[in-house]
């Protein structure tokens, strides 16, 4: 299953749960590879790789064959990513096929693995459309606020445009509900808010608050190296059991 975590929104949760999903998922005995399709490539640098390493915009010019440019950390296989995939962006623009090169690029490698998580750029890019071409599925996640419904209404129409016109089998797995507090009356009223608007089910494994998470980058860790007895840690693998029921 081909994952796109998406949401057009920053500072949504998106890379953190590519990251400590996959590793949640491979502690459970799959086989999962993530890629960093974001040219900030914050989850590269989340995870303590390099900037001057070989990256997915490698992959993209020809340069490199996608194994060529793994790196293995905490069980999982990573494409990593760095700001060269911005000039990536702009060179594919003008490609007769250009929202089908990651599909190209991946399709011998979709049967290596039970998941691939892609963590897509917080903008309706070429690369997310891209991803979204690819994907089986879509995670969005969000923070309970305002500006995160908003977010997720931009996400919606970008995932009806891309299942209408390039990916037929596109749907959403869900809405991830990120550092959540449900003491907080806000929170249970966004929450209302998605599941009574939104024709989009709202995963039931919600990721609470956790300081762990902003701490464990500055480790180049996951939750799980960085915090395993962590709430963080602990709903992340309730989430990647959720994920593997629905995907059966």
């Amino acid at each position: 299953m081909v994952i796109a975590i998406a949401n057009h929104k920053g500072g949504s949760g998106k890379t953190t749960t590519t990251i400590n999903l996959g590793v949640a998922l491979s502690n459970l005995g799959k086989k999962v590879l993530i890629i960093d399709l974001d040219p900030q490539g914050n989850l590269s640098y989340s995870l303590g790789i390099a900037d001057d390493v070989p990256t997915i915009a490698d992959v993209f010019t020809g340069d490199k064959q996608l194994e060529d440019v793994i790196i293995k950390r905490e069980g999982l296989d990573i494409v990593p990513s760095n700001m060269f995939l911005a000039d990536i962006e702009l060179s594919i623009q003008g490609v007769k096929d250009r929202l089908f090169v990651l599909k190209y690029l991946l399709d011998k490698e979709l049967l290596k693995y039970d998941y691939i998580l892609i963590d897509c750029s917080p903008s309706k890019s070429l690369l997310t459309i891209n991803a979204l071409v690819l994907a089986d599925k879509v995670i969005t996640t969000i923070l309970l606020d305002v500006l995160s419904v908003q977010g997720l209404n931009q996400i919606n129409r970008t995932v009806f445009d891309v299942k209408r016109g390039y990916n037929k089998a596109l749907t959403f797995l869900g809405v991830l509900p990120i550092n959540v507090d449900l003491r907080s009356n806000i929170s249970k009223e966004i929450l209302t808010f998605v599941d009574e608007n939104f024709d989009i089910p709202i995963l039931k494994s919600y990721i609470r608050s956790c300081v762990k998470f902003a701490e464990a980058p500055s480790f180049g860790e996951s939750i799980f190296s960085y915090a395993p007895s962590s709430t963080g840690a602990e709903d992340y693998q309730v989430l990647a059991k959720e994920i593997i029921i629905l995907n059966n």
